[in-house]
């Protein structure tokens, strides 16, 4: 179990978009200095980990929510609203500065997917959100691959055997249903696609 559980912490949803802003910067060519990189990378760290972190704190604080995980659909409702209009305002930032638009793109098909998570709370589906970063990371590098012929191929294995891994781990942990790890997949692995298509 312990196995499981620091695979959940690893690849933390929070955690996942500043794995993929790197791997962005590794893999795909890019203008930016060192110290370009380094601040746009600190602006995500932020955005997208410290505030939700804290949010989270102040959530359980204030008895909101009863644990980090907030685990009931009731818990993630408001937490997931936030990180919509993060992500979205993040998107937006990045998408009208040259050579950033990609990352625009990333934090808009994460709106998009988070959106689809917050429409299924209605359905009483608590979609898994950790699958849904996994799987708009693999999206988001098959969308680059076709945007620039040049394609991910072992980043592309790699992020759907991990996406295998935190399945496995979700499932082993209890905390969701096969239903809603599936579902939290392909809602984040067609965002991506759906996004692109639209802008």
């Amino acid at each position: 179990m312990k196995f499981y559980k620091i695979i959940s912490v690893i690849l933390h949803p929070i955690v996942v978009p500043t794995i993929g802003v790197i791997l962005y910067f590794l893999l795909v060519p890019n203008y930016l200095g060192s110290n370009q990189k380094l601040i746009l990378l600190s602006l995500v760290f932020v955005t997208t980990y410290l505030i939700p972190l804290l949010i989270l704190i102040l959530f359980k604080k204030i008895k909101l929510v009863k644990s980090f995980n907030a685990n009931s659909i009731k818990e993630r409702k408001i937490p997931i609203a936030i990180m919509i209009v993060l992500f979205y305002l993040l998107g937006n930032t990045l998408f009208k500065i040259a050579n950033l638009d990609d990352l625009g793109f990333l934090f808009y098909a994460t709106c998009v997917a988070l959106v689809l998570v917050y429409f299924l709370f209605f359905f009483n589906l608590k979609t898994s959100i950790h699958l849904t970063s996994m799987g708009i990371t693999t999206g988001f590098f098959m969308v680059l691959g076709a945007k620039y012929s040049h394609p991910f191929p072992t980043t592309i294995i790699i992020t759907i055997v991990l996406a295998g891994m935190v399945a496995n781990a979700r499932l082993h942990l209890k905390a969701h249903t096969p239903l809603e790890v599936y579902l939290g997949y392909f809602v984040g692995f067609l965002s991506p696609f759906a996004t692109y298509y639209f802008l």
